[in-house]
């Protein structure tokens, strides 16, 4: 089995794109591989309000971009290469991920992690839902091993969310600084927006190093 570290932001593009493309090339290029995929949570904007952040606003105060769709371009253009049709003019809202990161935390012992992650992140890019709404979460978690009452306690919990803010902090520790950010093996690290080829390149070169990975 290959472990696959995965430390993402739910509201980072680079990260629906990521995501889309490890699942595209272990399924394309590796398909007797079994992945373990294990997600970590990053918090890029950890204060944002729970009725959201404008991203217009946020771009044109942070980075000085009057012009939001000129730096949607890159990332939609690099996710239609893969076979992704992204509008991120679609969603124009951040929120706050605590919520949603909680519940895939815990979705590691259903054994549903990465679907999980991975139907959180499209809802809230391809659907524009707002994920900070637990109603929302847990209309997602009970396709993936939750039932409904037990999403929305977790989604709410104040435990949960400080075992987030915790581990958002230790994967800042360990040296996270861009994400998406991928470790195969627990031992070769690649993060941003990789193409397909570097994905599979940092696969096969783990392989390589342990070719008893099945």
């Amino acid at each position: 089995m290959l472990q696959i570290d995965l430390y993402t932001e739910i509201s980072c593009p680079w990260c629906l794109v990521g995501q889309y493309r490890l699942d595209k090339v272990l399924r394309e290029r590796f398909p007797t591989f079994v992945p373990d995929i294990r997600h970590h949570p990053v918090l890029l904007l950890s204060h944002v309000h729970a009725t959201g952040l404008y991203i217009p606003d946020l771009l044109k105060t942070r980075y000085g971009v009057t012009d939001p769709k000129s730096s949607f371009t890159r990332v939609e253009s690099e996710a239609l290469k893969s076979g992704l049709a992204l509008d991120l003019s679609r969603q124009l809202y951040t929120y706050p991920t605590q919520a949603a990161h909680a519940l895939i935390m815990a979705a590691s012992e259903k054994d549903t992690q990465h679907k999980l992650a991975v139907a959180i992140t499209e809802a809230y890019f391809l659907d524009a839902k707002n994920i900070a709404d637990v109603n929302v979460l847990a209309d997602i978690a009970i396709s993936y091993g939750f039932e409904r009452d037990e999403a929305i306690s977790i989604a709410t919990d104040p435990t949960w969310h400080a075992r987030v803010e915790h581990e958002a902090k230790n994967s800042m520790l360990q040296g996270v600084r861009s994400v998406p950010h991928f470790v195969f093996a627990e031992q070769f690290e690649i993060n941003g927006g990789r193409s397909e080829d570097e994905i599979a390149f940092a696969i096969k070169s783990t392989l390589l190093k342990k070719p008893d990975i099945r």
